[in-house]
């Protein structure tokens, strides 16, 4: 497997940032701030967030898949596939419970279900300087997408990943045991002490094409499924994933939340800290820029610089 390639320089830091209750509209909004058009003429993975039938922020909002689902249809994507492994339940009947193979049917789609590939379903990955003791693998469909898509939620995690964002998101693209094989990779993965760096280096065996956060409600302690649930009203979009979970971070630590989320530099953060170090995004603060289209989201975006440039005391 190829690693991540650099995030392209004319989108590296750029996230944009949208203040909306409404998710159909802050994803438009965002996607318009965003201004590029990474899936047209190409099949198109779409990794959203079924870690469990929860309702938002513990699953991915219908309003929120339909809406970039339409928009990537708009752009002329060629085809687009919805897949996802759960953590928390068999994968076929969450994605039943949220909705999503009706869903998918009306909006033209694909499902896969990753639980039932087979072992040629799931292709390794070789990072080097992985914490992984055996390494990991990603599953086909998203490999050998022309482009990944993926939609994340904003919301902490109470098993040891501190927070669950753009980057672990991605961990449902890794199988918790590969077919005919018994070792269990998510075992080993929560009960590592090195779980965020883990998190960080799924991220460094492929490259988004688009990010987008909803972030309409949050979690701001408890997590992944359920947890203090407060209204953020905010949608973010990116490539950049290390820019995307630094704001959803300081959006956590601006509504208040876990000591784990809210201690030290941002850039410090282990997930973060992690992905810089592996290249998948900016390296500090200052090489953020938040795009907003009213002068609401430019003073929130102005309060979540102050957050992401404090030194955390």
């Amino acid at each position: 497997m190829m690693p991540a390639t650099p995030t392209p320089e004319s989108l590296a830091g750029r996230v944009a940032l949208v203040r909306s209750t409404d998710r159909a509209q802050g994803v438009q909004r965002a996607l318009d701030l965003l201004g590029t058009n990474p899936v047209e003429g190409k099949t198109v993975f779409l990794k959203p967030n079924f870690n469990s039938a929860d309702p938002a922020p513990g699953s991915t909002h219908a309003e929120t898949l339909r809406a970039l689902v339409e928009r990537l249809w708009a752009l002329g994507a060629a085809s687009i596939t919805l897949g996802d492994r759960s953590g928390m339940g068999d994968t076929r009947a969450v994605m039943q419970a949220v909705g999503t193979f009706d869903l998918a049917s009306e909006l033209g789609c694909q499902t896969v279900v990753f639980d039932e590939l087979a072992a040629d379903g799931w292709v390794p990955a070789d990072v080097p300087g992985s914490h992984w003791r055996r390494g990991f693998a990603l599953a086909r469909p998203a490999v050998e997408a022309q482009a990944v898509v993926q939609t994340c939620n904003l919301k902490t995690h109470r098993f040891g990943g501190h927070f669950t964002l753009s980057l672990k998101n991605s961990v449902g693209l890794v199988p918790k045991r590969l077919p005919g094989e018994s070792y269990d990779y998510m075992t080993e993965l929560h009960n590592s002490a090195d779980q965020r760096r883990m998190i960080a280096e799924i991220n460094a065996a492929y490259s988004p094409a688009l990010v987008v956060l909803d972030g309409v409600e949050a979690f701001t302690s408890g997590g992944p499924d359920v947890g203090a649930k407060v209204e953020a009203g905010i949608i973010l979009a990116g490539v950049d994933r290390v820019a995307i979970d630094a704001i959803g971070v300081a959006i956590l630590r601006q509504l208040g939340t876990t000591r784990e989320v809210s201690r030290g530099r941002v850039f410090e953060l282990e997930q973060i800290a992690r992905a810089v170090e592996l290249g998948l995004g900016v390296a500090q603060p200052q090489a953020i820029t938040l795009l907003s289209d009213n002068a609401d989201g430019r003073a929130y975006a102005d309060q979540l610089r102050v957050i992401l440039e404090a030194d955390g005391s």
